[in-house]
């Protein structure tokens, strides 16, 4: 059985432990904030995603707005990781480690943000293409948007998780994608990763019940091929086993007493390439 907690602004942040976290106003408030900070980065991003800029270029970019604007990056020195953002390129599934590495005219690339602003964090990535991919590429992307969407208009009081995993994975597989198990979503909040999990493929009806006051992401990765992943020597960066193309796009929410507020919405707009 789902065990629940409300917890106010003067809690103690307890480790994950299976427990579902509730949180009121002031919560909404610090999530607001940081995701809005995490979307604003995303946004400035897409100027500098062209044809001959590194990863790590563009790790820079993330790490100094991050700073700038009085927030860490969660990823700086999470269990030993060494960069500011994840850059997930083509057949990267997630957790791209940021390099020397250039991008070409063609490549997608996701892009993983997650400031902690006040002590809240703003969990979010973002497509992009770099120059213009091929048609497969892009109708994958698009695809894989319109599964979060699909997935969060699940997202309201009373529904329960596995109905944002079926709305995901129904719309994926009848495009005939893969939809990759061996990652997901998360709670999150003052912790950036909590109870529970949100996995992107299951039955309607299953997982715990949605109440107000729940924080998570959802952050469908969608393959063109088999949904089969394995971890490069690196202990960080996943690919697809077949080395298919890989999007993934993600969002935190917070569950209200009527459905859902996206924390990490752009301000420009900016939700989808192609974003000129």
């Amino acid at each position: 059985m789902t065990e629940y907690i409300h917890v106010g602004p003067e809690d103690r942040v307890e480790p994950k432990n299976g427990v579902i976290k509730l949180h009121g106003p002031e919560g909404f408030e610090g999530m607001r904030k940081a995701g809005r900070l995490a979307a604003e980065i995303l946004d400035a991003l897409v100027a500098h995603v062209v044809p001959g800029v590194t990863t790590g270029e563009l790790d820079s970019i993330v790490h100094s707005m991050t700073l700038d604007a009085g927030a860490v990056p969660a990823t700086l020195g999470y269990r030993g990781y060494t960069k500011s953002c994840c850059t997930s390129i083509n057949h990267v599934v997630c957790h791209g480690i940021p390099s020397d590495k250039k991008l070409k005219d063609g490549d997608i690339v996701n892009i993983d943000v997650t400031p902690i602003l006040d002590g809240w964090h703003g969990d979010t990535s973002r497509m992009y293409f770099v120059g213009k991919p091929n048609v497969k590429a892009q109708r994958l992307v698009a695809v894989t948007y319109e599964c979060l969407m699909l997935g969060l208009e699940q997202a309201k009081p009373g529904n329960r998780l596995g109905d944002i995993s079926h709305a995901i994975q129904s719309h994926a597989e009848k495009h005939r994608y893969g939809v990759v198990r061996d990652f997901c979503g998360h709670g999150l909040g003052r912790l950036f990763h909590d109870s529970p999990e949100v996995v992107h493929a299951g039955r309607p009806g299953t997982g715990p019940e949605l109440k107000p006051g729940m924080f998570f992401t959802v952050e469908p990765m969608i393959n063109i091929g088999r949904a089969d992943v394995k971890l490069l020597d690196d202990g960080w960066t996943a690919v697809t086993r077949d080395r298919s193309l890989s999007a993934q796009f993600e969002h935190s929410i917070g569950i209200t007493e009527d459905g859902h507020e996206i924390f990490t919405k752009s301000p420009k707009g900016l939700a989808k390439p192609p974003y000129a």
